[in-house]
């Protein structure tokens, strides 16, 4: 006899009446008159009686019925007969009539509210969703799963709605109309399978409205710890059609990627908005009469995104079976250990999981329509998408050293989307070949694929690693932009002014937007490097300049597109028989064969040099205009983009979605680009600090050559401008200079000064200025001059010295990269294996700063009266490394040969200047008789996070190393200091020699000979630029900023307690300092030597006595010096802002282990609209996580140290 299967709890308000268990209708709601547990043959089972028949319930319901037999017995409550059908079949019948019974009953709530009623329904409600929680638990279906997932959604929303009935009933009034009243973000079975409950809306365009900011806050949460979102979006409404029954349908978005520079609002209307009406405008049209009667819900699904043929078993590797990381599924009876890999990862077995016995055989769980077995590599993308899983494919290749050999998980197919169902996969051969297999396919042996655990791999993965890794098809690297080595013909220098105009913003006390920005007025200059008849400078003024600029420069292009089609011919007889033995492109000997071309500018006919063929036709492939601002990036991009972009298309050259490097606009009528870059990026100091490295002038005196000598050096300086006073275009028709109160510069806080308000009404009365917006035309023309003899002696610099065009570059460090490669000729090897990328970035950590020790006063014969003989002599001398990056690029540096190697190595028997380097993941002990006598300096700093801190920070701490990776030169130092290498996990060998060194050393040479500063500054961030580059991470866009002497790494304040530190520190060892910059006839009798030699130690201050010194943490200190000279550092802080900071403040601070709040005001964007905005920020603190603070003790303890848990008990 047929029976019932489930107990479903749902009411009926109809009784259907039935005779016999053979009338039964599959699907249908019967009532029940009386339910009860009786003891039957079998033990206790539940009986159901009807009108007029009675049904034993399978042993398994008796649970339920027990749960469920209050409610049920004698209710209008009833059970659906399913007879014995599969189990999504029993959940699309139950689902439905469960559904249609609580939308029925929910109607008649709304209409007759009863609270007992209510409270019955959604008690069947949540045992309704509790039964489909349950059942998705056991299901192993794709298809059915979502069955489920959307049934849960639907039983929420009733959930939800009759909730707000009982709200509305029993608490009285209405409801107020906010937000949480009209919509309801719920989760269905995670965070990131959710849905958006429509309660109020009637209209899908306003619900959608509505549900963006759920979404938008969700995102945002979820962004803070998953960078990389990709997500899909489901509406679902109710439909009406006449003659036929109500019918709920689905309108799906496709998964699209989000990141944190997305911008949210704009996203969800182009891919959910748009897309979802879309849908329900064409479904309307495409089938006729079916009208939109109620908007239910919104679905959300968020999944993180990341970025060789399989046949049957082969018994897995010794060395990798002992790791008891892998299941290897014994499928001897066929060739789909593939799919039997999957299957074991899907449904991970307890016992015996080796046995094709413990899974669902996969033809019942899997989808695989259209694909052979064994599967190919080829095929798995296809299976993906088939299955919805990601799958990443290893492979073993076989390393062998001289000792050994041994076997290494290398990746051999990435998956390109990581899905929430993802799954490793081991491919295992019978034979492995060392360094040589690219791929898992090979026609001679067989090969097998089975699931894999990725311990060590997904450890730095998971740390480092947010996208998918592509590496270079080169396999190494090399100088070849050769066509840089030609000057651009044509760059110009531009420059904008703005009106302030003042606003009203009190939205957010801590910060408060107070002027908005708006350009009045743009120039330029054409600088033409072969023809200066053909530069000029062109400036306007108005609100519309920015339209203007841009039009200008379109008719830049037609003018620079006529210049490069009517190439100038070879202005001279060059005959080929005096060609020289190398091209003068590529700097390669010629051979015999080669075609050989005399290489001319087209623009002048001058001859450039003999070149092969094939570097003459690249040398110019790409005709591209530099536009140089100073601060592009910061100020002058916001005003540009806009108008820019109305006249073609541009590329960004991205920070963030507020910041660019540079954009470059394409003419497509020319075929010409203008890139914008940042001068700052090329040298990060003011115009006004720049231009007075100048000896000389030219285009100042070429653009002013009408003028006195007198007039022009008025010039030669940059100017002040009244930037605060103009706040509207009224005020630029003033006829007079401004008094000296209204230069006063509300961003910096500071008044002009006297000498710089003299030279300004110099300027004013010298060229018979009529009002400010004439005298604001020749600021603008004055700065845009200087800008351009800054960069051109820049780039006369570098293509002297370097035989490179900077105007071709982005950034210095882009720049002196190549200017690098060029000079050493070397030849680097790029690395092709990801653990190899992961395993080396894991020892890149960063500069160390700390501060130890938060008070010290210094005491000595040199601070004549205030020395005090009755107590110990002592020194506090502020000591710099000179050129420590420079220092550290002329060592043994690896170059290629990068290869995993034996853990059985001895590194203190290793030169530094051996052939082969190495790499090392070590295990470390810190000994505690160490701890005492290392605390100010412990070794092997780490990335942690300080106790009660959610921010990693890179510490000096006494802990234990564990896996801690480091530099086998750096190994031998820290165990000579006496750590305790305790063990060895991996090593990675590399081959080494100084290829930097020759490089370094010519930028040293040439700042030790530099004729200015402006050369001296030069020479020295071509060394520091280069440094950044070395270690620059693509995958999070890193920036390589040159910061300032105070913030540098290598350097330090220590204190000596001695005699006389000048006698016993530096006089006795004088070998490890440049004594250069101390007075000729020093009191100390110290030689000046070692000038600016690489890694030597320096005094800073030349010998200037400290005497106190306030350190509250790192990059926030102060001390002060005999000559009462204060110096003082915050990070964070203006410079104007601690300027105004005292040395008390710093010393209250510590005394009082209190903050110091400051007001600073800065410039910024919001969607290229800039702003003056007031900020309040801590100033000054006194709270250091980076150390442990002794209580009554200026003195502080690294981490890790033994005693802390001592003082802390006491």
């Amino acid at each position: 006899m047929s029976f019932f299967k489930k107990i479903n709890a749902v009411a009926t308000a109809e009784d259907k009446e039935i005779k016999k268990s053979e009338e039964l209708e599959r699907g249908q709601l019967y009532p029940i008159k009386a339910l009860k547990i009786v003891n039957g043959k079998y033990g206790e089972i539940p009986l159901v009686e009807f009108k007029d028949f009675a049904v034993f319930l399978p042993k398994r319901m008796t649970k339920v019925v027990e749960e469920n037999l209050e409610e049920l017995n004698n209710g209008k409550f009833g059970l659906v007969y399913l007879d014995k059908f599969k189990m999504d079949v029993e959940i699309g019948h139950v689902s439905t009539t469960s559904l249609n019974l609580i939308s029925n009953a929910f109607k008649l709530l709304s209409a007759n509210f009863c609270p007992h009623a209510s409270k019955v329904w959604l008690n069947l409600i949540k045992k309704n969703i509790r039964l489909s929680q349950n059942l998705l638990k056991k299901s192993t279906s794709i298809g059915t799963k979502k069955k489920i997932i959307a049934i849960i959604g639907q039983l929420k929303r009733y959930q939800l709605l009759i909730n707000n009935l009982c709200v509305k009933h029993v608490g009285g009034g209405t409801l107020k109309t906010k937000r949480s009243d009209r919509i309801k973000w719920l989760d269905l079975t995670t965070a990131f399978k959710s849905i958006i409950i429509n309660i109020k809306h009637l209209d899908p365009l306003t619900f959608l409205n509505d549900a963006f900011y759920l979404f938008q806050s969700r995102i945002k949460n979820i962004l803070k710890s998953i960078p990389l979102l990709k997500v899909n979006t489901s509406f679902r409404g109710e439909f009406l059609k006449i003659e036929l029954n109500n019918e709920i349908k689905y309108f799906s978005t496709k998964n699209i990627v989000i990141d944190g520079s997305v911008n949210l609002k704009n996203w969800f209307q182009d891919n959910v908005v748009d897309k979802i009406l879309n849908k329900l405008s064409e479904f309307s049209e495409k089938d006729s009469g079916w009208a939109l009667k109620k908007v239910l819900s919104l679905e959300i699904n968020i999944n993180k995104y990341e970025v060789g043929n399989g046949s049957s078993f082969i018994r897995l590797p010794e060395e990798i079976a002992k790791k008891h990381a892998c299941v290897n599924v014994k499928n001897y009876d066929d060739d789909a250990c593939f799919t039997w890999a999957v299957t074991s990862a899907l449904h991970q077995a307890k016992t015996n999981n080796d046995r094709t016995s413990s899974y669902p055989h996969y033809e019942d769980v899997l989808n695989f329509a259209n694909i052979k077995f064994p599967i190919s590599i080829q095929d798995i993308s296809k299976f993906e998408k088939l299955n919805s899983i990601s799958i990443n494919v290893y492979t073993l290749e076989l390393i062998k050293t001289d000792k050994t050999s041994f076997l290494k998980t290398v990746p051999s197919r990435l998956t390109k989307n990581k899905l929430d169902k993802h799954i490793n996969l081991l491919c295992i051969q019978n034979k492995y070949y060392p360094n040589e297999r690219d791929s898992v396919d090979n026609d001679e042996d067989e090969d097998t694929i089975i699931k894999i655990k990725l311990t060590d791999h997904e450890e730095y993965c998971k740390k480092l690693n947010q996208c998918k890794i592509s590496f270079p098809k080169e396999k190494s690297i090399c100088f070849k932009n050769f066509k840089n080595k030609e000057s651009a013909p044509f760059i110009l220098y531009a420059d904008v002014e703005s009106i302030l105009l003042p606003i009203s913003d009190n939205n957010n006390l801590k910060s408060h937007k107070y002027q908005e920005h708006k350009a009045f007025s743009v120039g330029y200059y054409l600088k033409c490097k072969y023809d200066d008849n053909l530069s000029y400078f062109k400036s306007y003024r108005g609100l519309d300049c920015m339209e203007w600029f841009a039009k200008e420069i379109e008719d830049i292009s037609k003018f620079i597109q006529f210049k490069m089609l009517n190439i100038i011919p070879l202005n001279t007889n060059v005959d080929l028989k005096y060609a020289t033995k190398q091209c003068h492109i590529c700097n390669k000997n010629f051979i015999q064969g080669d075609v050989i071309v005399r290489d001319h500018c087209h623009f002048s006919g001058n001859f450039r040099g003999f070149a092969h063929q094939i570097c003459n036709l690249n040398y110019n492939k790409k005709f591209v205009v530099p536009i140089v601002f100073h601060n592009f990036s910061g100020y002058d991009s916001h005003f540009i983009i806009q108008d820019i972009a109305k006249y073609g298309k541009i590329t960004l050259l991205p920070i963030n979605k507020e910041k660019y490097i540079s954009f470059t606009w394409f003419d497509h009528k020319t075929k010409i680009q203008f890139r914008f870059i940042d001068s700052f990026r090329f040298m990060a100091s003011s115009l006004d600090k720049l231009s007075s490295y100048l000896t000389e002038y030219p285009i100042l005196n070429r653009e002013f050559a009408n003028l006195s000598v007198e007039k022009i050096k008025l010039l030669e300086r940059k100017g002040v401008f009244p930037y605060d006073f103009i706040d509207s275009e009224e005020k630029l028709k003033y006829a007079n200079l401004p008094s000296k109160k209204y230069f006063y510069n509300k961003l910096n806080d500071c008044d002009i000064s006297a000498k710089d308000y003299s030279h300004a009404l110099k300027i004013w009365n010298t060229f018979n200025i009529k009002d400010l917006g004439e005298y604001s035309d020749l600021y603008l023309k004055t700065d845009i001059l200087l800008l351009a003899d800054v960069f051109e002696q820049f780039r006369e610099s570098c293509l002297k010295t370097y035989q490179l065009d900077p105007a071709h570059y982005y950034t210095l460090p882009g720049y002196t990269w190549d200017c690098m490669l060029k000079i050493t000729e070397c030849k680097p090897d790029t690395i092709q294996c990801v653990d190899m990328l992961l395993f080396i970035e894991q020892g890149i950590r960063g500069g160390v700063s700390q501060c130890c020790n938060r008070y010290a006063e210094a005491n000595n014969k040199y601070m004549g009266d205030a020395f005090d003989g009755s107590k110990p002599s002592n020194y506090l001398l502020y000591l710099d490394v000179n050129n420590l990056y420079g220092w550290a690029m002329s060592q043994y540096l690896p170059y290629g040969g990068f290869k995993w190697a034996d853990p059985n190595l001895d590194v203190t028997q290793i030169p530094d200047d051996a052939p082969e380097g190495y790499f090392l993941e070590v295990d470390l002990e810190y000994p505690q008789h160490l701890h005492d006598l290392h605390k100010d300096l412990p070794l092997c700093p780490e990335h942690q996070k300080p106790p009660n801190s959610k921010l990693s920070k890179l510490m000096t701490t006494l802990h234990n190393k564990t896996k801690y990776v480091i530099h086998y030169r750096n190994l031998k130092q820290v165990l000579k200091q006496g750590l305790v290498l305790t063990k060895i996990h991996r090593v990675l060998k590399f081959g080494q020699s100084p290829w930097l060194k020759s490089y370094i050393d010519l930028n040293t040479n040439l700042r030790q000979n530099a004729k200015n500063e402006f050369e001296k500054n030069l020479f020295k961030l071509m060394n520091n630029a280069v440094f950044g580059k070395t270690m620059e991470n693509i995958r999070k866009h890193r920036i390589v900023k040159l910061v300032n002497k105070w913030e540098d790494t290598d350097s330090l304040i220590y204190e000596f307690t001695c005699n006389d530190v000048y006698d016993e520190v530096i006089h006795k060892d004088i070998h490890r300092f440049d004594t250069s910059d101390y007075p000729q006839d020093n009191k100390w009798n110290i030689p000046l030597v070692n000038k600016k030699i690489p890694g030597l130690m320096k005094d800073e201050l030349n010998g200037e006595i400290i005497t106190h010194f306030v350190g509250l943490r790192s990059k926030m200190y102060t001390y002060k010096t005999i000559n009462s000279k204060c110096i003082k550092k915050s990070k964070g802080v203006k410079y104007n802002v601690v300027k105004s900071l005292t040395f008390n403040d710093y010393l209250e601070c510590l005394r009082k282990k209190t903050n110091k709040n400051v007001i600073q005001r800065i410039i910024k964007s919001n969607a290229h609209n800039v702003y003056s905005i007031e900020q309040s920020k801590i100033g000054l603190s006194a709270y250091d996580d980076k150390r442990h603070l002794l209580l009554n003790s200026d003195d502080t303890l690294p981490h890790g140290h033994f005693s802390i848990a001592l003082l802390d008990s006491m």
